[in-house]
């Protein structure tokens, strides 16, 4: 099945594993980080402890109308709720050995996720989850063979610095040899932030990725930065999806 899934389920779930899901879709690409182009499929859960203002999924957050794109969208229509099981069955059945478990903020529900990501990984599929890196993750899921792609915000998301920038949690992630560290850069001088940043919470490996959410801003974006990063010592990764598909949801 090659078509977004809808994420209403037939039934209504009960108990403690009740996962709060925008969409659930794939096979696709993943189009960022260091697993840029692998095959997988997206499990994409609601609510965000951020606003950045240049989100690239508001509609799993922004009930205000505060991001760039000015509209507020329902989370009536935009989130659902599912049970783990439910999702585990979604999931295997888009057939696709890679899992990729996004947001929002997926580890403001990770005590729910537990079961679901063992699961998945117990079965031969690999799985990561997409954070900003403000929440440490629990014992269970750090060790669970997981990978984090931890995506620390700059000050040009328009976040406050004691919201985006949490120093226990950075330094769970740097201690966990599954994290990598993404950086969205919207010009050379953010690479002076990423620098600080790196340097301050020992963080490594890097992925510098631009900022932009068409492929020429994308391209310009590569064409600027990709130099100066390799320089510093750091890896450079594209927005694949959006050089396909544009800002197409579900891809």
């Amino acid at each position: 099945m090659t078509a977004k899934e809808s994420c209403r389920p037939n039934t209504s779930p009960t108990g403690h594993d009740v996962l709060v899901v925008n969409e659930i879709f794939g096979p696709t690409v993943q189009g960022e980080g260091p697993s840029t182009g692998r095959r997988c499929v997206f499990l994409r859960l609601g609510g965000c402890n951020l606003t950045c203002s240049w989100c690239d999924t508001p509609y799993t957050w922004d009930w205000w109308g505060v991001s760039d794109t000015g509209r507020r969208f329902d989370p009536g229509r935009e989130l659902h709720a599912m049970s783990a099981a439910q999702v585990g069955d979604r999931l295997r059945g888009l057939g696709s050995g890679l899992v990729v478990i996004s947001g929002g903020e997926p580890l403001s529900q990770q005590r729910r996720l537990l079961g679901l990501v063992t699961g998945l990984v117990d079965d031969g599929i690999e799985v990561e989850i997409e954070t900003n890196g403000t929440v440490a993750p629990l014992e269970e899921l750090a060790e669970s063979g997981v990978a984090f792609n931890v995506s620390v915000k700059l000050a040009h998301s328009g976040v406050a610095e004691p919201r985006r920038l949490v120093p226990e949690a950075l330094a769970a992630f740097a201690g966990n040899p599954s994290a990598r560290f993404k950086f969205v850069c919207a010009d050379r001088d953010d690479l002076d932030e990423v620098g600080t940043l790196v340097d301050r919470f020992n963080l490594a490996p890097v992925w510098i990725m631009p900022k932009g959410a068409t492929p020429s801003a994308v391209l310009t974006g590569l064409a600027m930065l990709t130099d100066a990063a390799v320089a510093r010592g750091w890896n450079v990764c594209t927005r694949l999806h959006v050089l396909v598909w544009g800002d197409e949801r579900g891809r």
